[in-house]
C-alpha cells in the first residue's frame, strides 16, 4: 500500500470498487498507487426502518459483501456509498432532469447533511466507518437552477449537485465538517484509518 506515509504498510494492495470518477480522483490524494475492482452489479436497497444517517455505511458493506470473493491476501479493498439527508428525506441519484431540479429547489436555503459510509475489508477483516458533513445553502433563482442542471448535468450525483462545480461557488454559503465527504469519500478519516488497517 503507497500512501504519503511511513507508517502505511507497504506490502498491500488497494483496491476501489467504485464506479464515481470523483472517488477515483480523491483516493490518488492520498494513495498515488492503486488498482479498480472488478465492478459487480449491486442492488442498493435498504430496510425501510434503517435510521437515515446508518444507510451510506449499511450500503458501503452491501457492495463489500459483493465484492469479498475476488479478494486474495494482502489486499484491501474500499467500497463507499454517499446520501443526501434533507428534513429527514434521504436524496439519491436524481432519475432525469426534472427531479435534479425539484432536489435542488429543495435544498435551497436550508442546511443539509451529507453522509458517507466507508467500508475496509480485506480476507479476514472488514471495518466499516462513516462521515457526516452539514451543507448551508442559500438561494438561487430557478432559472440558474435549470441552467446548472442542463449544462453540468448532475444526474450521477447524490442530492443532483457537486461542490466543486459552479453552483458549489454561487449557492453554497459554507460547510461543517470535511468538504471531501461531500464530493464522495471523507479523506482526512479514511487516511489514518487505511494507515492503521490491519490486512
Amino acid at each position: 500500500m503507497k500512501m504519503y506515509s511511513d507508517l502505511a504498510p507497504t506490502q498491500a494492495r488497494v483496491l476501489l470498487a467504485s464506479n464515481s470518477p470523483r472517488r477515483r480522483e480523491l483516493l490518488r490524494m492520498i494513495v498515488p498507487e492503486y488498482d479498480m475492482a472488478v465492478m459487480h452489479d449491486v442492488d442498493e436497497s435498504y430496510p425501510a426502518d434503517l435510521a437515515d444517517v446508518d444507510v451510506a455505511p449499511y450500503l458501503s458493506r452491501l457492495k463489500a459483501d459483493a465484492y469479498r470473493a475476488q479478494l486474495v491476501e494482502n489486499e484491501v479493498m474500499i467500497t463507499a456509498d454517499t446520501v443526501v439527508i434533507s428534513d429527514g428525506r434521504i436524496l439519491g441519484k436524481p432519475a432525469d432532469e426534472k427531479q435534479a431540479v425539484e432536489m435542488l429547489r429543495s435544498l435551497m436555503g436550508h442546511t443539509h447533511k451529507v453522509v458517507t459510509g466507508v467500508t475496509l475489508t480485506s480476507t479476514h477483516v472488514s471495518e466499516t466507518f462513516s462521515e457526516t458533513t452539514e451543507v448551508i445553502f442559500g438561494n438561487i433563482s430557478d432559472r440558474e437552477i435549470e441552467l446548472y442542471v442542463s449544462n453540468f448535468r448532475p444526474l450521477d450525483k447524490a442530492g443532483a449537485y457537486g461542490i466543486q462545480e459552479w453552483i458549489g461557488c454561487v449557492a453554497i454559503q459554507g460547510i461543517r465538517g470535511c468538504f471531501y465527504n461531500v464530493m464522495g469519500l471523507p479523506l482526512h478519516t479514511l487516511y489514518r484509518r487505511l494507515r492503521d488497517f490491519k490486512v
